[in-house]
């Protein structure tokens, strides 16, 4: 059986929501001289909602931001500004991305690496702008790496995580079964995406989670592998991996041999068996 290696964007890529995605979205109302700027501990309530473009429209439900910022009420108006923010918010991160000032997470070029050369295909499924999803892409895989990866944003599909559409959709045009894809993911609604199109996940959270239920995770690791920051941990491990110092695909070989369970939600598991 044909196997797919599909890697979440940002926070399994690079560490960046709150060194990148945050600086740009403040640095975009600065340049705007609009009136408001994201605490860290804002912007990380913020990461429970996916895509950009749904954390800005969000704050019109905010009352301290009404009450700063004089934004318009009709909900053309309002998409319009959104979508005008949102553009330069990404041109400015896209920059830093380019610029190398994003850090890459530990294990990751080399876990895609082992995947093409062990014959999987490579995917990389975000709720992110393809713009900004591409360049982190090629940041941190390089050209060579990057070039063999397929990529699906959330401009790709109608529903962004946790809804499945981002991995759905990548195990189509790659060509893998369900139950053929190991996905790696950073966050809850990132599980929850992956176990609701019926995938294995194993989580690396970053230094900002959404969450720390991981359950239906078959492993939570601190990372991918050694770094700077000092060995990889194993946080939880409930598909009992053999881990060693750092992840290999080797370690989910049996989990991928028929299909795994299904949850709606982390912590409810069903038997998918015939489902592929």
């Amino acid at each position: 059986m044909r196997r797919a290696l599909i890697l979440d964007c940002d926070g399994v890529l690079v560490d960046a929501e709150q060194t990148g995605h945050l600086r740009a979205f403040n640095e975009m109302w600065r340049r705007l001289g609009v009136p408001w700027q994201w605490t860290a501990e804002q912007y990380a309530a913020k990461l429970a909602i996916s895509g950009g473009k749904e954390r800005l429209a969000s704050l019109w439900q905010d009352a301290s931001f009404r009450a700063a910022v004089d934004v318009p009420s009709g909900e053309r108006e309002i998409q319009t500004l959104i979508r005008t923010w949102h553009k330069l918010k990404t041109d400015l991160y896209v920059a830093m991305v380019e610029h190398g000032e994003i850090r890459v997470r530990a294990g990751v070029r080399r876990l895609a690496r082992e995947a093409v050369e062990s014959g999987w295909a490579l995917a990389v499924a975000s709720s992110g702008s393809s713009r900004s999803v591409t360049a982190v892409v090629r940041h941190a895989l390089g050209d060579q790496l990057a070039a063999q990866a397929t990529i699906v944003s959330g401009d790709n599909v109608r529903s962004k995580k946790p809804a499945p559409d981002v991995y759905v959709r990548a195990a189509s045009l790659v060509g893998v079964a369900f139950s053929g894809c190991l996905v790696i993911e950073d966050n809850v609604a990132g599980l929850t995406a992956a176990l609701r199109a019926r995938m294995t996940c194993v989580v690396t959270p970053t230094r900002c989670p959404t969450a720390s239920d991981f359950t239906g995770a078959a492993a939570v690791l601190s990372s991918l592998g050694s770094s700077a920051d000092g060995p990889m941990r194993v946080l939880a491990n409930e598909a009992r991996l053999s881990l060693d110092g750092e992840f290999r695909l080797s370690a989910v070989d049996h989990l991928l041999l028929s299909p795994p369970a299904v949850a709606s939600e982390p912590g409810r598991r069903t038997s998918t068996a015939g489902v592929a």
